[in-house]
């Protein structure tokens, strides 16, 4: 029976309707595969991604397994003896089909080969996916049938990989675009630009936890470090907040110099003592792994934040001038967060609480005082962890 790989190609041209993503196109791409008389068990779609952390996401369909399984690669694996000698390395430098019979003697030795030939599979080919701007990614496939895959098999695979290869460019461009914006503008921020939110004060007000940040003497560390080593001070002191506000539910919004702001949204049907919770929670995670970096360190390198949480309503959306945006959020809520951040330092406290703040963790906080502020009338009652 001849192989007629016609609707699979003219549903990857289409744009793979009803697969909205790579994990579902790789997903549907195996068993559509097998249906049209190609004897594949196994795919993996490799992509490089530009992402601060990650060098390249694979998706994996299996035969019997539902779905596909994303895995994703740090940096390190480019530099390792692994991915060098692997094919899919080999496939990336060359960007030419590599084919391995696994029956037979290897040609090309790897570990990953060598488990898959002792598991009974017989053929592994890798067919190069190149986008239009000329970087090399690759798909490999894995048949277990007697002989592996013959020629008719080869040339229907290599006829898919052409309309795919622009899908995967396609859905690697929107991978990145909502990579770059996740790590410029903040996680939910770059889902509402990506969603058409960028007009020039195109906002709404939210309620939500607002927490800021500043480093201690960061004016004397300027004068003393030169710009290189500030940088890594600054890199230091965000490692110890980000990623605790990111596992709390928190939105970092902007790095001001030395100083974070960052924000958990109260939706209209949560409990905002939950949320003012985890960012106590998340302050305290962030103190934690700061003094974790400090302990090995002699007095004088040794690093110091205060941290300031107040709720209230802010304006969330873009500011800024024709042709160069923000997406931050404003209003008197932030400025009052930012004053009493400010007293964390007077009052050589780590961690300050508004009293909005406070009403909301009675229980959980103890009263240091009223302090006159910058651009208030009254004086403002502080609180802190007990």
């Amino acid at each position: 029976m001849p192989i007629d790989v016609s609707e699979l190609f003219d549903w990857l041209v289409d744009g793979a309707p009803g697969a909205p993503n790579a994990p579902d196109v790789v997903a549907r791409i195996g068993p559509m595969l097998e249906a049209s008389g190609v004897r594949v068990c196994r795919i993996a779609a490799f992509v490089r991604t530009l992402h601060p952390h990650i060098m390249g996401r694979s998706f994996v369909w299996q035969r019997g397994v539902p779905g596909a399984e994303v895995r994703e690669a740090p940096y390190a694996v480019l530099r390792s003896d692994t991915y060098a000698q692997s094919p899919v390395g080999r496939v990336f430098a060359d960007r030419t089909e590599l084919r391995v019979r696994l029956d037979q003697p290897l040609t090309f030795s790897s570990s990953e080969l060598r488990e898959w030939a002792a598991a009974g599979l017989t053929d592994y080919v890798a067919v190069p996916m190149v986008f239009l701007d000329g970087q090399g990614h690759a798909i490999t496939l894995l048949s277990d049938s007697p002989g592996g895959f013959a020629d008719d098999e080869l040339e229907a695979i290599r006829k898919v990989v052409r309309p795919l290869s622009r899908l995967a460019e396609i859905l690697a461009l929107r991978r990145t675009a909502v990579n770059l914006l996740s790590a410029y503008v903040g996680r939910d921020a770059g889902e509402r630009i990506l969603q058409g939110h960028v007009q020039r004060g195109d906002t709404e007000h939210i309620r939500c936890v607002i927490w800021m940040s500043d480093l201690r003497g960061f004016t004397r560390l300027a004068a003393q470090r030169d710009s290189a080593d500030i940088i890594l001070l600054l890199n230091r002191v965000f490692d110890c907040q980000v990623p605790a506000v990111d596992a709390a539910g928190g939105e970092v919004l902007k790095f001001m110099g030395d100083g974070m702001l960052a924000i958990f949204p109260i939706a209209a049907e949560e409990d905002a003592s939950s949320v003012a919770g985890r960012a106590l929670a998340a302050a305290q995670e962030a103190f934690g792994k700061l003094d974790q970096s400090n302990a090995p360190l002699a007095e004088e390198l040794r690093l110091a934040f205060g941290i300031a949480l107040h709720v209230g309503e802010v304006a969330y959306g873009n500011i800024g001038g024709i042709g160069r945006l923000d997406f931050t959020c404003i209003g008197p809520a932030v400025n009052l967060a930012a004053r009493i951040e400010g007293l964390t330092a007077q009052l050589e406290k780590r961690l300050l609480l508004s009293e909005a703040f406070a009403e909301l963790l009675p229980e959980a906080v103890s009263p240091v005082g009223s302090f006159s502020l910058k651009g208030l009338d009254a004086p403002c009652a502080v609180y802190e962890p007990r």
